[in-house]
């Protein structure tokens, strides 16, 4: 099964550390990385599942992650190991450095929104198709939030149900279509909602790709009120009808 989905709001695993140091209300400087390496292995669960091209890289710093860890709980005083601070220190240099040009571009997003409103916009045909990717928060949630929300949801399935291999080729425009028609009868709808036991585990990440895809795209919007908290997907704006739909559609 091929999704035709750009994952590039996935920035990396860089950002995904940000992302958990900031969840954790600390400092980058004083990382917890016994409870960081946990969190990042389980997110890192579900973009297994996806498939993303950059998947080896949030491997290779879930390594060191867990090499961290590890080290640290149980210390070996190896002669020829590097130092266990020397790799800590390492890495939170290296956040540090994202960190701050992370920071310098949401500071250049906020200008552009800023000057997009004293000038008038380019049309899109006219603004290239080189645009740089969409911000990984869409909407009021972070994207990270719903990866999170989605290892829960396979969790909770596995609990209930041994792991089944079934495939399933539902194009992905068809589970959007279905999202979007249940949140229209709605009004809106809790992310984990949108699965059951009985999913097979490719449809699961099929609907989960098309929640990514529709919050990208504007259509729908998620929302959570606390951290860990149910996200709430709703019309980003009052959606059409399905006769108004097929009146357009035809009119066009």
């Amino acid at each position: 099964m091929e999704f035709q989905v750009d994952l590039d709001i996935f920035r990396g695993p860089m950002d995904l550390l940000l992302y958990l140091v900031r969840r954790h209300e600390v400092e980058v400087t004083d990382v917890p990385i016994a409870d960081i390496a946990q969190s990042f292995v389980e997110h890192l669960e579900v973009l297994e599942h996806l498939a993303i091209e950059q998947v080896g890289e949030f491997v290779e710093l879930a390594s060191v992650l867990l090499e961290i860890k590890a080290k640290a709980l149980v210390p070996r005083p190896e002669e020829n190991e590097t130092p266990i601070e020397e790799v800590r220190e390492d890495l939170v240099k290296r956040l540090l450095e994202y960190k701050q040009y992370r920071d310098a571009a949401v500071l250049l997003e906020e200008r552009a929104r800023q000057w997009e409103e004293r000038f008038g916009r380019i049309a899109p045909e006219a603004a290239g198709a080189g645009s740089k990717p969409p911000d990984a928060v869409i909407g009021e949630v972070h994207v990270w939030d719903l990866v999170g929300a989605m290892t829960r949801v396979l969790r909770k399935r596995e609990r209930a149900k041994p792991r089944q291999i079934i495939h399933d080729d539902t194009p992905i425009e068809t589970h959007m279509k279905n999202v979007e028609s249940l949140v229209r009868e709605k009004g809106r709808v809790v992310f984990s909602d949108l699965f059951d036991d009985d999913m097979p585990r490719t449809r699961v990440v099929g609907m989960f790709l098309a929640v990514l895809e529709l919050v990208k795209r504007g259509t729908l919007q998620a929302k959570q009120a606390e951290i860990f908290d149910d996200i709430w997907l709703s019309f980003a704006t009052a959606p059409r009808s399905p006769t108004e739909e097929e009146s357009l559609t035809k009119n066009l």
